[in-house]
């Protein structure tokens, strides 16, 4: 999880931290009622996107680097070095 904590922002993590307040709030005043289900389902809907938000950075970067390669490696083979 290192390598994709640091594709997290800030924002996202005041989310998290702001739906868990309210989930704590609405289960000091509900109590356990199937209310607090729903509360909870809301929670980890928060986490599950800002997660695929967060896979969706780390993956967007790879494909980024990986096409790189290729345009270098076909500006090489278009442009070759003439050794003399």
């Amino acid at each position: 999880m290192p390598a994709r904590a640091r594709h997290i922002d800030a924002a996202s993590y005041a989310v998290v931290v702001i739906t868990f307040v309210l989930f704590a709030v609405a289960a000091i005043e509900k109590g356990l009622t199937h209310d607090l289900l729903i509360e909870a389902g809301v929670f980890l809907v928060s986490v599950k996107l800002i997660l695929m938000s967060a896979k969706a950075n780390v993956t967007a970067l790879q494909t980024s680097e990986r096409l790189d390669a290729i345009q270098s490696a076909l500006e090489r083979l278009e442009h070759p070095r003439t050794t003399r």
